[in-house]
């Protein structure tokens, strides 16, 4: 809808823009029902206020290297059992390294000589201990708040609007309950403003971008999409590659050796959001087919070995038997 470039002026932008509109050739937005904008309200302040968590974490660690506390190169997560301890104990400024590294607990006690090495020498003054009282006690503030939200977004579940898509959301694997509100935020219930699967994946931002000029094909990246329906789907999808059994998981072994991770989770991103597209349509839920991948493997492992007979000269002919046991091969 851009102007002419270099004649940009505001009188001359709102008549081009009424002129648009006039012959139709402004395409419409996509805007929700009042309870779809209130629930996406709720998801995107969620994701806001968890972000803000994540830097107050993300402050703690470089203010304890600038006074030569090494617990972070240690200990996997500071704000764990064993490191919110350590953190506490150093806060009070009374404890002795040994007695501080003596509060690790599980797996963390076998790092109890390196943990001593790392408090050693510190230069923990009460600036240092001020800074960091305060990132926790914000911290404790935005987890109470999420927690707020996690419960008013749950009730919002149980309206007659979102149960039943909420409902079968939570049946594909990877899926929760707080990612099918995001799902269903960014969405809504019904999908009519969504002809088609390829226009919602457009929209998401997970369908390969066409970037062709003069017969030059410059790169299948992927569009710009809505990012917090974009981000939610990643996430149920690298959860979903950790389900044993899952047609999601089988799909990413396949796709990772040869594209990279990066690649096989947008697919199989792009995969969950077909099936979740056909599964709100037709109301129907997400129904396994966690044995897909073996019948597959089976079925192509045994046309293999029919081509190779074949081959050889055999004339092979399949006779189907009963479900419970495999199909009969006779081979001439």
């Amino acid at each position: 809808m851009k102007n002419r470039k270099g004649h940009k002026t505001d009188r001359k932008d709102a008549g081009h823009l009424a002129d648009l509109l006039r012959h139709n050739h402004v395409k419409s937005s996509y805007i929700p029902a009042a309870p779809v904008r209130q629930l996406r309200d709720l998801t995107r302040r969620r994701v806001q206020l968890t972000q803000d968590a994540t830097r107050e974490r993300n402050r703690v660690p470089k203010l304890l290297e600038q006074v030569n506390v090494k617990i972070c190169s240690v200990l996997t997560d500071v704000f764990g059992v064993s490191g919110l301890h350590m953190l506490l104990a150093l806060l009070d400024g009374r404890a002795a390294p040994e007695e501080i590294a003596g509060l690790a607990r599980g797996s963390a006690k076998r790092k109890t000589p390196q943990l001593i090495e790392a408090i050693e020498g510190n230069r923990m003054s009460d600036h240092v201990q001020f800074l960091i009282r305060g990132c926790l006690r914000h911290l404790a503030c935005l987890e109470e708040e999420v927690e707020e939200l996690d419960a008013e977004i749950l009730r919002r579940m149980q309206l007659s609007t979102f149960q039943k898509a909420f409902t079968l959301l939570q049946t594909i694997p990877g899926v929760g309950q707080l990612s099918a509100a995001t799902i269903l935020a960014a969405t809504g219930p019904d999908l009519d403003s969504f002809p088609t699967i390829e226009q919602m994946a457009s929209w998401a931002g997970l369908c390969p971008g066409n970037r062709e000029s003069a017969g030059i094909q410059k790169g299948p990246q992927t569009t710009h999409g809505n990012p917090y329906l974009c981000t939610a789907l990643v996430q149920c999808a690298w959860a979903a590659t950790r389900k044993r059994d899952s047609v999601f998981r089988s799909r990413f072994q396949r796709l990772a050796p040869r594209r990279g991770e990066k690649r096989a989770i947008i697919a199989v991103a792009h995969h969950m959001l077909i099936i979740l597209y056909c599964m709100l349509k037709r109301g129907v839920p997400f129904l396994g087919a966690e044995h897909a991948p073996k019948q597959r493997r089976r079925e192509r492992r045994a046309h293999h070995h029919l081509r190779c007979l074949r081959r050889l000269g055999f004339s092979v002919e399949i006779r189907l038997s009963s479900e419970s046991t495999p199909p009969d091969i006779i081979s001439r």
